[in-house]
């Protein structure tokens, strides 16, 4: 193959889903994996569900992920304009060329009229169109005319078998009369999918397609289209392709656009690290190691072939996802999550601004803390709540309900008794806590602390108990304390 050319071409409809992120994921990645070129084009022909808001989640989701491309309707680049609702009038000159080589012809016949004729034919009237305008004489074509129908356009398929090697599986053969000659442009002379896809890649010169697998039915279109193009001057080859499996879910069905799951914007939002994310998306249908399924984007790109994505469907494992969003959040250096975790910490107005010196120290020894027990930045700043909210906490009620039982009251009386006294580092809290209530009262240290806990961060969950409590200051610790036992 000459120099790899890709694309990615989204219509800007609904939110930026999975399944569009893997498809610019693979194509990206097999652009930067062989030195090749990236082109993101927008595909904005349908005025009526086509919105900027949805161009905007999209080139916002891409960015977050870290996508950039060589060529766009943001940077313009040789092949401009990169939207094709800006270039309608190279698709009317294409549409000529065709018409005029005898690769596309005008189609007069209403859908009523193909039925009928399937019917008195004795087959199926649903079966489509049936060719019969290909051969119309001019006289014809006039009478239709002087009748006021206006033509479409449609693309004469050959009466051969259509056969391409696909990258992910293997050679495919379409058998002839299979595929209809098929509509190019509507009778006002707007172009359609099937026209405005294949001629905007030839001229864009990609010679390397990626899309879905539910898109493979209208591969043997392009195909004869690619080769009118080339035969015009206006393509130099048929590119390759790869139809990349069904993302499914559990149920093994086809993941929907409208899954919770599949929604990008919603894990940018919930804190997920977009490298984790860019690392599961990668694993839905390739795999970097039989035994591995972490890796970095840089690791990606130095293995990535589209030839080795397997066909079988990739099925979205939400416990696969988290572990693997999880491992990435415990490889960032504790400095540069501290510095993630700051606009989240602003956001829940837990920090009025930049850290001052306190809040600094409070993070710089919390966070590695919460690290490990985190998946999303928005976990970890819930986490970190109880240390910036001052001397009362809010009580889970659930956490509470669960705890605040039996002899929670004698702990908390024991510990508040034992801590007044104590130097107030973690060494001296732990010592100071196990002697009250395991060894002064014989409780097992999971019945023990629980109440401490919850009185101190508000939940049965959160960063170690006796570094916690260093960092509150044993002034807001003990009031805490006392807050809790209160309510008892």
């Amino acid at each position: 193959m000459s120099n790899v050319r890709t694309r990615f071409c989204p219509s800007p409809t609904g939110l930026p889903h999975v399944g569009l992120v893997r498809t610019c994921l693979f194509s990206w990645g097999y652009a930067r994996a062989k030195g090749g070129e990236f082109v993101f084009r927008i595909e904005d022909t349908d005025a009526a569900r086509d919105t900027e808001d949805s161009y905007n989640q999209l080139v916002e989701a891409l960015s977050w992920l870290g996508m950039g491309w060589d060529e766009g309707p943001d940077i313009g680049g040789p092949h401009a304009p990169y939207r094709q609702s800006q270039r309608s009038d190279i698709y009317a000159d294409v549409v000529k060329r065709l018409v005029e080589g005898g690769y596309a012809y005008e189609a007069f016949s209403t859908n009523e009229e193909v039925e009928a004729r399937h019917k008195a034919a004795g087959r199926d009237p649903k079966l489509g169109y049936d060719n019969f305008d290909r051969d119309l004489t001019e006289a014809q074509k006039q009478a239709f005319r002087d009748e006021g129908r206006r033509p479409v356009y449609r693309m004469r398929m050959p009466d051969a078998d259509i056969t391409f090697v696909d990258a992910v599986r293997g050679e495919v053969t379409t058998p002839a009369g299979t595929v209809p000659d098929y509509v190019i442009a509507r009778a006002d002379g707007s172009p359609l999918y099937t026209l405005t896809n294949p001629v905007d890649d030839a001229l864009m010169k990609v010679n390397m397609v990626t899309r879905g697998e539910d898109l493979m039915s209208s591969t043997p279109r392009q195909i004869v289209m690619w080769r009118a193009l080339i035969e015009l001057g206006l393509a130099e080859e048929v590119p390759e392709y790869a139809h990349l499996p069904l993302i499914v879910d559990e149920r093994g069905k086809k993941m929907s656009k409208r899954d919770p799951r599949s929604d990008l914007l919603k894990y940018k939002l919930e804190g997920y690290l977009p490298e984790g994310v860019l690392n599961y998306v990668a694993t839905l249908g390739w795999s970097i190691a039989a035994d591995r399924d972490v890796f970095t984007v840089a690791e990606f790109l130095e293995a990535f072939d589209l030839h080795d994505v397997k066909s079988n469907p990739a099925r979205f494992d939400e416990k696969k996802f988290d572990a693997i969003c999880a491992s990435h959040f415990r490889m960032v250096p504790a400095d540069e999550l501290t510095e993630l975790l700051v606009p989240e910490l602003q956001r829940r107005e837990l920090l009025d601004g930049e850290p001052n010196e306190a809040e600094r120290h409070v993070l710089d020894v919390a966070v590695p803390l919460v690290q490990e027990r985190c998946t999303t930045l928005a976990q970890a700043a819930e986490m970190l709540r109880f240390l910036f909210c001052g001397t009362e906490v809010e009580l889970d009620e659930t956490s509470a309900k669960k705890t605040f039982k039996d002899d929670a009251a004698q702990v908390l009386d024991a510990s508040i008794a034992a801590l007044e006294g104590a130097e107030w580092t973690t060494g001296a809290i732990e010592e100071a806590l196990k002697a009250a209530l395991v060894d002064g009262m014989g409780l097992k240290p999971r019945k023990a602390f629980g109440p401490v806990r919850v009185a101190i961060s508000g939940k049965t969950v959160s960063p170690p108990l006796y570094e916690s409590m260093e960092l509150l200051g044993k002034e807001v610790s003990l009031a805490r304390l006392r807050a809790a036992r209160a309510t008892l």
